[in-house]
């Protein structure tokens, strides 16, 4: 059972979906309430572990940025779905680019929230139609500068190569392609956009276009 917090100040959007988890049997919502602020208290003053999953609101009635929500939360150790009208564009990049796992609207049903939760508490990343328009023809990700070949590894290992089966692919040395993960990893931080794991390394590529949202690898 993934242990869940839900953050919005909007109580009745909380209360439904404390109940929809409840009903599943697969989410334990461990915090409900209005503010990040208040939930890293809950967690200093319980000594309760970090969530798996903490599902933000992206705009909330404190003043606070998105960046400054989604990076509190991200380094208290949780995986971030923003839940939102998701109407605001700019505001679900900065989430993205801040380090959330992915968005899903408000409008969708339950079930799908749920989904959502589901597929980044096992790890995976959120690829849905909410986060694709975000990332979709956006140039205000910084360029990584990535290289032909850096491209070609990114490519293969994001949509599940094992490196030493890219390295085999591209007819290189296993040691190479690792120094191409390495390097593509240290341009994107450069740019501040980190990749330490592979799902972050697949989402980056899906924001460049490297990889095509709810398919396969780019063919460019």
């Amino acid at each position: 059972m993934s242990r869940v917090a839900l953050i919005d100040d909007h109580e009745s959007v909380r209360l439904g979906l404390e109940a929809a988890c409840a009903r599943t049997g697969e989410q334990d919502v461990v915090f409900s309430g209005s503010t990040v602020a208040s939930y890293l208290c809950w967690r200093t003053s319980t000594g309760e572990a970090p969530a798996d999953v903490v599902v933000l609101d992206l705009t909330l009635g404190d003043g606070t940025t998105v960046t400054e929500n989604v990076t509190s939360i991200v380094a208290d150790g949780s995986s971030v779905v923003i839940h939102s009208v998701a109407d605001r564009a700019a505001a679900v990049r900065e989430a993205l680019a801040a380090g959330a796992a992915g968005v899903v609207s408000k409008s969708s049903a339950l079930d799908d929230v749920l989904d959502a939760i589901r597929t980044v508490a096992q790890g995976d990343a959120l690829n849905n139609v909410e986060w694709a328009s975000a990332v979709d023809g956006d140039r205000a990700f910084a360029d990584a500068q990535l290289s032909t070949r850096e491209r070609e590894v990114l490519r293969l290992y994001a949509t599940g190569l094992p490196l030493k089966a890219v390295a085999e692919r591209l007819g290189v040395a296993y040691s190479t392609a690792k120094e191409n993960i390495s390097r593509i990893r240290v341009k994107y931080v450069s740019v501040g956009r980190p990749a330490s794991t592979k799902v972050d390394l697949l989402r980056r590529a899906m924001e460049d276009g490297i990889v095509v949202v709810g398919g396969g690898p780019s063919a460019g």
